[in-house]
């Protein structure tokens, strides 16, 4: 399964293909010689194994760009000018742990140090304490446990269906894996390495975050336009929360504040919910397709990649505005900052590449290869 599906079901890319090229709705009568996409043939086409390269362009394809963008020594006149560079080793004031879907392997930077056991691995989460990881594989129906030391696998757990996202507590008891397929959250005692309950919470979950005290957990529901709130005493879904104008939330962080989560949809945009109020109070156009979001710590900025794009969107969440385009490279997709919010990491899935980015001049110090085809996710120590 390539890296484009489990996202969107079949059908949803079906139409979503349909009406980029028709402008019609699927009730609507398509013109004469045109050939609708079906569910069938997206499944079929799902059977081949991509490249980040050709994952990028099919995404520009889909929200309507066609061809692909060019890489970072295209976009940016070449690497970082030379008294831009930062020293690799500064620029990682801790490791960065990097899942590398089409080598399944994670890597830690700047070391380099590769783990295989993993195959897709996709999405990855650190615990509180830096000595686990928990990594979703996009090939397998598991999810993997793995020690953050040494690259040891502790634990394979199946959950029945490809998981997306993944997440720990802040007590580091449970993780979550978000399984799409199957409309539920798998919690997980890490401690065990057991299946502990699968919660299930509404129309194709995407991803999930904690609150500080870990108390709930917020998922985004793909499919069904909102968010869901799940009690971690209980493991049950209590609550769901519409976000109208945002159709498809993917990814998800919450402000340090804990009032606010910061959404980034399937197709270009970043909402901002007000958890009190229940609304949306701010969206933003920015990059094409999809990509990670963190809130970056010390709550100045907000950051988002964008798989169709070659571009990282900066928000200043204070003045809720854009602030800068940051020119990475072709399809970025996976960003977390460092514990102290100086540099952003941003994984660049078709050059198989880190950029990292000093947020003190939203400019690109340094571009590290991945050690492997395809980085999708990022884990940074002390920023969840």
């Amino acid at each position: 399964m390539p890296a484009w599906g489990g996202a969107l079901s079949d059908a949803q890319i079906a139409a979503v293909l349909n009406y980029l090229l028709t402008g019609l709705d699927p009730a609507q009568v398509p013109p004469r010689g045109f050939h609708p996409y079906t569910a069938e043939e997206i499944a079929a086409l799902g059977e081949a194994e991509l490249s980040g390269r050709d994952v990028h362009a099919l995404r520009r394809g889909l929200v309507g760009f066609g061809e692909a963008t060019p890489g970072f020594a295209e976009t940016a006149g070449g690497a970082p000018d030379e008294a831009s560079v930062l020293p690799r080793q500064a620029a990682f004031p801790t490791p960065a742990y990097v899942a590398l879907q089409n080598s399944g392997l994670v890597t830690s930077l700047p070391s380099g140090t590769a783990w295989p056991g993993v195959p897709g691995a996709h999405y990855n989460a650190l615990s509180p304490d830096g000595t686990q990881l928990l990594v979703s594989g996009f090939k397998t129906g598991d999810v993997y446990v793995m020690d953050a030391r040494s690259g040891e696998l502790t634990a394979t757990l199946s959950i029945g269906a490809v998981a997306q996202g993944v997440k720990i507590a802040p007590d580091g008891r449970h993780g979550l894996a978000v399984a799409p397929g199957q409309g539920i959250v798998a919690v997980i005692d890490l401690g065990a390495g057991e299946l502990v309950k699968k919660v299930p919470v509404g129309e194709e979950p995407h991803n999930a975050v904690f609150t500080a005290d870990g108390s709930r957990a917020y998922v985004t529901l793909q499919g069904g336009g909102a968010i869901a709130v799940i009690d971690m005493a209980r493991l049950e879904k209590v609550d769901e929360i519409p976000t109208p104008g945002l159709d498809t939330p993917h990814n998800l962080d919450l402000s340090e504040d804990g009032q606010r989560l910061w959404i980034r949809d399937f197709l270009g945009r970043v909402g901002v919910l007000d958890l009190k109020r229940r609304a949306l109070v701010e969206t933003f156009a920015v990059g094409n397709g999809h990509g990670g979001i963190d809130v970056v710590p010390g709550g100045r900025y907000v950051a988002t990649g964008a798989i169709a794009d070659s571009t990282v969107t900066v928000i200043d969440a204070q003045r809720m505005e854009v602030v800068a385009e940051v020119e990475v490279g072709s399809g970025p997709h996976g960003v977390r900052a460092s514990r102290d919010g100086r540099y952003l990491y941003v994984s660049i899935t078709a050059d198989d590449t880190l950029a990292v980015i000093d947020t003190e001049t939203l400019e690109v110090v340094q571009q590290v290869p991945a050690g492997g085809a395809f980085p999708f996710w990022i884990a940074v120590p002390g920023n969840p």
